[in-house]
Order: C-alpha cells, then sequence, then structure tokens
C-alpha cells in the first residue's frame, strides 16, 4: 500500500502501523535494493517515481513527494559531485519551514527506511534528510567533504 501524502492512521495490508513518534532508528536504501523486513517503515523520498520499479514490488509504506528537492534545484544538481555542498545548502533552504520535513521528523517510533532510487549513494537528498533526521541542522559545514579531483 502506497500512500502519497499523511501517515496510515492504522495498520495496512501489511501489517505494519502508523508512526506517530520522531524516528529513532533511520537508514537509507536505495529503491532497486529488495525490501527487507529489518527496513521497519519504508519512505519513498523522491519527487518521481523510480524508473522500472514495480510499485508492488518496492513495499513503499509512505510516498512522500514533498520532502524532495524542486524539480529545478534536482535538474541542476544533476547527481554532480562538484555540486555537492552547494546543492546541500540549496536543499536545507528548500526544507526550512517544509510541511514534509515535520511530517518525516513524526515518523516513528522504530526503524525508518528513507528509499530513494539515485545510483550515487552518498551525493542525494535522501543522506541530507538522514543528516537531518540524525540531528545534524547545522549545515553542510557539519558534514565532512570527500576531495574531489
Amino acid at each position: 500500500m502506497v500512500q502519497h501524502s499523511g501517515a496510515a492512521s492504522g495498520p495496512d495490508e501489511s501489517g505494519r502501523r502508523s508512526r506517530t513518534s520522531p524516528p529513532k532508528d533511520v537508514q537509507l536504501k536505495r529503491a532497486y535494493a529488495p525490501p527487507e523486513p529489518s527496513d521497519g517503515f519504508r519512505v519513498l523520498v523522491d519527487r518521481l517515481w523510480p524508473r522500472g520499479l514495480k510499485k508492488a514490488d518496492a513495499a513503499i509504506d509512505l510516498w512522500l513527494r514533498d520532502v524532495a528537492p524542486s524539480s529545478e534545484l534536482r535538474r541542476w544538481f544533476g547527481h554532480r559531485p562538484d555540486r555537492w555542498a552547494e546543492f546541500r545548502d540549496r536543499y536545507r533552504a528548500e526544507l526550512k519551514g517544509n510541511p514534509a520535513l515535520a511530517q518525516l521528523r513524526g515518523l516513528g517510533p522504530g526503524r525508518i527506511t528513507l528509499v530513494y532510487a539515485a545510483k550515487d549513494e552518498t551525493h542525494n537528498q535522501a543522506r541530507v534528510l538522514l543528516d537531518i533526521l540524525q540531528g545534524d541542522d547545522r549545515g553542510p559545514k557539519a558534514v565532512s567533504e570527500k576531495p574531489w579531483n
């Protein structure tokens, strides 16, 4: 069962329950990796559905499109590592006051898996969201940079 906004009010068809308190355990996973019971509550954080992935195979509990970067920012970034620091800044700015981020913060208890489609597991919006959910609201200087030569 894929929900496009809001959290479930009770158990869904898989027996999973909606979340009402802050997540205690958050992890990242590519949409193309097989779902596992240990994923807990799976939240797709992409604006677009992952190409070639059937909704039935994705095991997404909540599709939170509005927490994803704007289409303009996503196109500008293009997953180019040389734009990563600026992308993080711009994305964090977009997230300020975003009700979808508040909704994401309200999920829990239990494990939350942020699901994304990007090939680059280091430079993507799910990584920024993970940092925020784990309490790193200090901005990009709080995240260590790898040299990209």
